[in-house]
């Protein structure tokens, strides 16, 4: 029951927080208001919850300026809710030079709550969390856990190397991680009956009591201008998980499907 918690909880947090780096140039966004990802995610054979990305397709704006607004849901199912009931909301608005601007946290995961509310100022490259502190940022990049997702899918990765190994700053929890991720070349997989060109990156985290390896985290980017996930797969210690993409809508450009 221990484990089985934990996996849960690492499997929305990680779609969530998935990352990449701005040490690569930016392109053209890849992605406009009114796009939806969603995902399902498996523990083993058994359907454990899934989790939704949507870029709302309303004109919003924080402090004057004009911002996408993204919301990210996940949930488990009700055959899990018996061990750990999952409920996370995370909402994150960044400008069109891809900046945060305010990020908002509100999750119940098994009973454990956890309420957030930063609100970014890049020009002074410094973040309030609301609680009457203040930290400064070593740059305007400094992502939330939302917009690094967003941010990278800006990135052009035309020159990118397998093995190379690629860094963002994203500021979670009161302190800044350096989230990071190594290329492993370019596949094609299969997810939920549709093949994909993709991008193979894997997450180099720190072992621990979950992955045995830093390595045992995969996942798969469409290997085209959209860049969104299409799966991810874990091994942990008492078997495997794995997220998959089961309905996409409002991309911006052609997916690399076959």
């Amino acid at each position: 029951m221990k484990h089985l918690k934990k996996i849960v909880y690492y499997s929305f947090t990680f779609l969530l927080v998935f990352t990449f780096s701005s040490l690569f140039s930016q392109t053209p966004t890849p992605f406009k208001k009114g796009e939806k990802l969603e995902y399902r995610l498996h523990y083993g054979l058994v359907d454990a919850g899934t989790a939704k990305l949507t870029v709302s397709s309303k004109n919003e704006s924080v402090r004057g300026e004009s911002v996408y607004h993204i919301i990210g849901e996940g949930r488990s199912n009700r055959f899990f809710d018996f061990f750990f009931k999952v409920r996370d909301k995370y909402e994150s608005y960044f400008n069109e030079d891809l900046e945060p601007l305010k990020f908002v946290r509100n999750v119940n995961e098994g009973g454990y709550k956890i309420e957030q509310e930063y609100n970014f100022y890049p020009n002074d490259s410094i973040v309030d969390n609301g609680k009457n502190k203040k930290y400064k940022l070593p740059s305007d990049k400094v992502q939330d856990m939302v917009s690094s997702f967003y941010y990278a899918r800006s990135l052009d990765y035309s020159n990118i190397k397998d093995g190379d190994i690629i860094d963002v700053p994203t500021f979670m929890d009161d302190e800044i991680y350096h989230l990071k991720l190594k290329y492993k070349g370019k596949e094609t997989i299969k997810v939920e009956g549709t093949k994909y060109r993709c991008m193979k990156f894997v997450p180099v985290m720190q072992t621990g009591r979950i992955f045995k390896e830093e390595e045992d985290l995969l996942m798969w980017i469409t290997d085209d201008k959209n860049k969104i996930p299409v799966a991810a797969q874990a091994k942990v210690l008492v078997g495997s998980i794995r997220m998959d993409l089961t309905h996409y809508e409002g991309l911006a450009h052609p997916i690399a499907k076959l």
